[in-house]
C-alpha cells in the first residue's frame, strides 16, 4: 500500500473508529463510507473501560459502544465481515492489553489471524514489556505497532525502530487524544532521526483534523496521518440524526484523503 501510494504521490490516510460506536450496525455503515470515500486502511477501536491514551471524544465513544454490551467475539466476527469485503484493505485494532490478557494472549492473536487482521496496537503496553505479545503476534504474521512519542530520546526509538513491522505511530504531541489546531510539534529532524535507523512507514496520529495539519505532516516526511476524534466528534454530534452523520463523515474523509494528495 505505501509503495503504491508513493508512486502516485499521496501520503496514506487512515481513519480511527471505534468498532459498536453509536451500534455494530453503523460502524459497518461508518467504516464503509470511510473506504468509499478514500480512506488507504483502517484503524479500529476495540471498546474498553479506561482507554489511557485517549481524550474525551473518544473515551464517550468507547463508553457508548460499552453500553451495547457486545462481546469481542462479536467485534471479531464483524471484523471478518469487513476484511471479506475489503480484502486488500490494511485492517489494524488498537485496544488494551487486559483485552488481550482476559481472552487469552495465544486465543486473541489466533482469532486476529481468523478475521484477517493485519496489525494490533496495545495502547498501554510500552515496548519493554511487549516481549509475549510481539513473539506471538509474529507466529500470526499480524504486524505489532509501537508508538513513538515525540520527546522520545535515541534509545527508544532504536528499539522500537527494530521491532517495527507496518509502520511506526508517531504522536504529535504528548498527553491524550483531540482535537486541537495547534498540536505538531515534530520536526523534520526528529523524523531523520527515526529513518535512521528504520525503513518502515511513518504515520502521524494525536491531534490530526484538518487539511493544513496533514499537508504540514507529509512535508516532514511522514508517510500518512492517522485522523480519530475529528470523526468520532461527528458521530456524537449527529447520534440521532443518522443519515446526516453518515453525510458528515462521506464529506470529511473526502476531504481529508485530498489532502494527502501531494500535486
Amino acid at each position: 500500500m505505501f509503495l503504491k501510494l508513493s508512486l502516485l504521490q499521496e501520503g496514506c490516510f487512515v481513519p480511527f473508529v471505534v468498532m459498536g460506536d453509536p451500534s455494530l450496525e453503523m460502524s459497518i455503515q461508518i467504516i464503509e463510507t470511510l473506504v468509499s470515500n478514500g480512506a488507504d486502511a483502517l484503524e479500529i477501536g476495540i471498546p474498553f473501560s479506561d482507554p489511557l491514551a485517549d481524550g474525551p471524544v473518544i473515551q464517550k465513544s468507547n463508553l457508548r459502544a460499552l453500553s451495547k454490551n457486545y462481546t469481542l467475539s462479536q467485534y471479531f466476527n464483524e471484523l471478518k465481515k469487513i476484511r471479506e469485503k475489503y480484502p486488500m484493505l490494511p485492517i489494524g485494532i488498537l485496544l488494551y492489553a487486559n483485552l488481550v490478557y482476559n481472552r487469552g494472549i495465544k486465543k486473541f492473536y489466533l482469532d486476529c489471524f481468523s478475521a484477517g487482521i493485519s496489525s494490533v496496537l496495545i495502547a498501554d503496553v510500552p515496548i519493554e514489556e511487549s516481549d509475549l505479545f510481539y513473539y506471538t503476534a509474529n507466529k500470526h504474521k499480524i504486524n505489532s505497532i509501537f508508538v513513538c512519542p515525540p520527546d522520545a530520546n535515541c534509545s527508544l526509538i532504536y528499539n522500537i525502530s527494530k521491532r517495527a513491522k507496518g509502520y511506526i505511530y508517531l504522536l504529535s504531541r504528548p498527553g491524550v487524544t483531540g482535537i486541537q489546531n495547534n498540536t505538531q510539534s515534530l520536526s523534520k529532524n526528529f523524523i531523520k532521526k527515526i529513518k535512521k535507523y528504520s525503513s518502515v512507514p511513518l504515520l502521524q496520529g494525536f491531534g490530526i483534523s484538518n487539511s493544513f495539519q496533514i499537508k504540514k505532516s507529509l512535508q516532514l516526511g511522514v508517510s500518512g496521518v492517522i485522523c480519530g476524534s475529528a470523526i468520532i466528534h461527528i458521530i456524537e454530534t449527529y447520534l440521532t440524526e443518522k443519515e446526516k452523520m453518515i453525510n458528515q463523515i462521506r464529506i470529511l474523509t473526502y476531504k481529508l484523503k485530498q489532502s494527502t494528495k501531494i500535486i
